[in-house]
């Protein structure tokens, strides 16, 4: 039992009473009995409280009128059957103590919060059963995606949070600089030698390692200026963007979709506990969706025919659909959940509305690009095969009015040794409200770093 290291989800878990053993951890609440006090005691590791029998006069009880909600404390006694309802063991001390103090003010107390106010407190809201379970199913489905990638014999490369060039084009694009006053007025004498930004991708430095060891995956932070203050954009935000060479964008769908379905299951299946929390308070609807994806198969339509799909639907969407536009979450979930009534991905986009490194389809009017799409978010993963032609890719760069200087190492992948390649970029956060219906991005990510908030 001393292996357990006082974890109460061990003694919780147990299968035998047990003497000497000792548990530390937060006090969730204290009441008093007849000669005795009860605590509810956790410590993390999971949703349920052990709870813990004081009797007066045991060492260190002339302190429990400080044992408030929030203190921290250390205690040792026997793991005994509990003849409460709800819970199978509980801890008869033999001795507490007070490791530190919760004053007053302390914020937690037992009642309902909104998580609006939470936000308030992200240094203190993982003490709440929601952002407890929320962040220890964060870890493990962290852990998952390694698993995913590696049991398939994929490289984990760590590439650059510092970077000189734009992945997708778009600006959007935090400046690191070591300048004062003017920036742009001697780039030459910056910190680099020339501007410098936070990386929104590492998915062409990726590419590098997967022309040499064929499949690799990233997953790291990744940032983006865009002055939005909506429930799914947040300015720092963790990707997983896997590449394979030798990768066409059939292949790149078919893993695409195998991993949706594999941390669905492994949501269902390892975070049992917290998916029941979840489904209770947060979406009635979650456990539904996770086995909508799971047990259904994907469906693909073009790009093409999804908006047809779409106009011919009847329904009057917020935002218009026509060719040659980007299709919005209202558009992906009617898709999913109305028409098609399983997981959809959308393929061959139109060249004008995707980035520079998706390859032209034989039409010349269309790349292989696509997107996953899944009820309740709509996107939740955004792929395709690389353009690996050395015209073709200088001519995207012109035509998108990017500098071939400044992608030079990139266009050098084209001259040796190119070969067909493909991947996909995943927000992690994306995946998390999936995963556990929390619909607000900042509530899945431990300190959100949002336009006019970087707290904590």
């Amino acid at each position: 039992m001393a292996a357990l290291h006082g974890l109460i989800r061990g003694l919780l878990n147990a299968t035998e009473a047990h003497e000497g053993v000792t548990a530390r951890g937060w006090v969730r609440t204290r009441r008093e009995g007849k000669g005795f006090s009860f605590l509810e005691l956790n410590d993390g590791s999971c949703l349920a409280n052990l709870q813990v029998i004081v009797d007066d006069g045991a060492p260190g009880s002339e302190a429990l009128p400080d044992f408030q909600t929030g203190a921290s404390v250390e205690v040792t006694g026997d793991l005994v059957a509990s003849p409460g309802k709800g819970q199978r063991w509980e801890l008869r001390a033999t001795r507490v103590a007070l490791l530190g103090q919760a004053d007053s003010e302390y914020p937690l107390q037992k009642k309902g919060h909104s998580l609006e106010f939470l936000r308030t407190i992200a240094h203190l809201r993982p003490r709440s059963n929601l952002f407890g379970a929320v962040f220890r199913v964060r870890s493990r489905l962290a852990y998952a995606v390694h698993r995913f990638f590696q049991e398939r014999d994929f490289v984990h490369v760590h590439t650059p949070i510092i970077t000189t060039s734009d992945c997708e084009g778009a600006g959007e694009m935090f400046r690191v600089t070591t300048l004062k006053g003017d920036i742009d007025a001697k780039p030459s004498a910056d910190f680099f030698g020339k501007p410098a930004f936070l990386t929104v991708s590492g998915q062409l430095e990726a590419e590098t390692f997967a022309c040499a060891l064929s499949r690799v995956y990233t997953f790291g932070p990744t940032f983006r200026a865009e002055n939005s203050n909506t429930s799914r954009h947040a300015a720092e935000f963790w990707m997983i963007e896997p590449e394979m060479a030798f990768c066409d964008l059939a292949g790149d769908m078919d893993l695409a979709e195998e991993f949706i379905k594999e941390l669905a299951v492994y949501m269902r299946e390892q975070c049992g506990e917290e998916l029941a929390l979840f489904e209770r308070f947060v979406d009635k609807e979650v456990r539904r969706r996770l086995d909508f994806v799971i047990e259904r198969p994907f469906q693909r339509v073009p790009y093409s025919e999804a908006v047809e799909i779409l106009r011919r639907s009847g329904r009057k969407f917020d935002y218009p659909i026509e060719p040659g536009l980007n299709l919005q979450s209202e558009h992906e979930r009617f898709l999913t959940e109305e028409h098609f009534k399983a997981p959809t991905t959308v393929f061959n986009y139109p060249r004008e509305i995707k980035p520079f490194y998706m390859r032209l389809n034989d039409d010349g009017r269309t790349v292989t690009a696509m997107d996953v799409l899944v009820p309740g978010i709509g996107e939740v993963i955004g792929g395709s095969q690389r353009e690996e032609r050395l015209d073709q890719l200088r001519e995207n760069l012109r035509r998108q009015q990017l500098s071939e200087a400044d992608y030079w190492w990139y266009v050098d992948l084209r001259r040796f040794g190119t070969v067909p390649h493909a991947g996909f970029g995943l927000g992690f956060e994306r995946l998390l409200m999936f995963l556990t219906g929390v619909a607000n991005i900042r509530d899945v990510i431990p300190f959100a770093r949002t336009p006019g908030s970087a707290d904590f």
